[in-house]
């Protein structure tokens, strides 16, 4: 695509990837969000959708600089999300208070509209778990589970979290990781979880990225997703859904060379099941992913 990159654009990409899955979207729908979290286009931009019990779903994410109202603010003010007084609703900014947030994320869904904010850190001072878990308003489970996560390879430095304003979490991506294969089935048995196959764990070795999901509900970690960036939508070591196949074949993207796959490993008590993420643009700390995922292809 050349030219400035336009909101008309990005609902146009939303409309074919909706295609490829064979799932319903309604411009109705949809505008509202464009409209409230666009106005930083082409600042990155990416969709995902998934496998198994989460089939159907597609969702959007646009970045959003940290300039005017944050994009919970914003989502409060325009009726997409109502007021709490669950610790849900004031983590964000008790992140921006404590920590400080140099970039936001809005994620929504095409049938059930604003889901999620992403608060990435301050690069020059990502937290770790001990300063995460000073938070007031962070689910106690993280605390609770940092040290089984850190003697598995997991819980260095954090560099971003995901608040779902819908299901009442927060997932912390976690960098800086020291997994093997052994590792990561000893946090899987630890955590209750179903063992990957063996070319799943090798490529799981490799994530850039692991999150676990924590609620104030559970003293458990809720969920924790294996990320691994792929540049071939055939390298995936498991059959797809035929819809997620060929959005992984066909989504659409607004950059120079080839389409830019996250493949994640995702994990509960009871299921096993696969996301799906490609990005539309590319913003730079995302190119910067790219550049050293190619180097360390090579």
């Amino acid at each position: 695509m050349s030219g400035a990159i336009e909101l008309e654009d990005l609902f146009s990409a939303i409309g074919e990837s909706c295609g490829l899955l064979d799932i319903a979207c309604s411009r109705e729908k949809i505008e509202p969000f464009l409209s409230e979290y666009g106005f930083a286009l082409p600042a990155g931009v990416f969709f995902t959708t998934w496998t198994g019990p989460r089939a159907g779903e597609f969702n959007y994410a646009l970045l959003v600089p940290p300039v005017g109202p944050d994009p919970y603010e914003r989502a409060l003010a325009k009726g997409f999300a109502e007021k709490t007084d669950h610790p849900v609703g004031s983590l964000l900014s008790d992140f921006k208070e404590r920590l400080g947030v140099s970039l936001y994320g809005a994620e929504c869904g095409v049938a059930d509209g604003f889901k999620e904010i992403h608060a990435f850190f301050n690069f020059e001072a990502l937290p770790d778990t001990e300063r995460l878990a000073e938070i007031p308003s962070i689910p106690p489970s993280l605390a609770g589970n940092a040290g089984l996560l850190a003697e598995h390879g997991v819980g260095g430095l954090a560099g971003l979290a995901a608040i779902n304003y819908q299901e009442r979490t927060v997932s912390v991506y976690f960098g800086e990781l020291r997994l093997d294969k052994d590792k990561i089935l000893s946090l899987l048995r630890e955590l209750g979880m179903p063992e990957p196959s063996e070319p799943e764990l090798e490529l799981m070795s490799k994530s850039f990225v692991v999150y676990p999901t924590f609620s104030w509900d559970s003293p458990k970690v809720e969920r924790i997703c294996f990320a691994v960036p792929s540049l071939d939508p055939l390298a995936f070591p498991a059959r797809l859904d035929p819809e997620a196949e060929q959005f992984a074949k066909s989504a659409p993207y607004t950059y120079d060379g080839k389409r830019l796959l996250v493949y994640g490993f995702t994990f509960t008590p009871g299921e096993r099941y696969y996301q799906v993420q490609s990005y539309w643009t590319i913003n730079p700390p995302t190119q910067m992913l790219l550049t050293a995922f190619n180097a360390n292809k090579g």
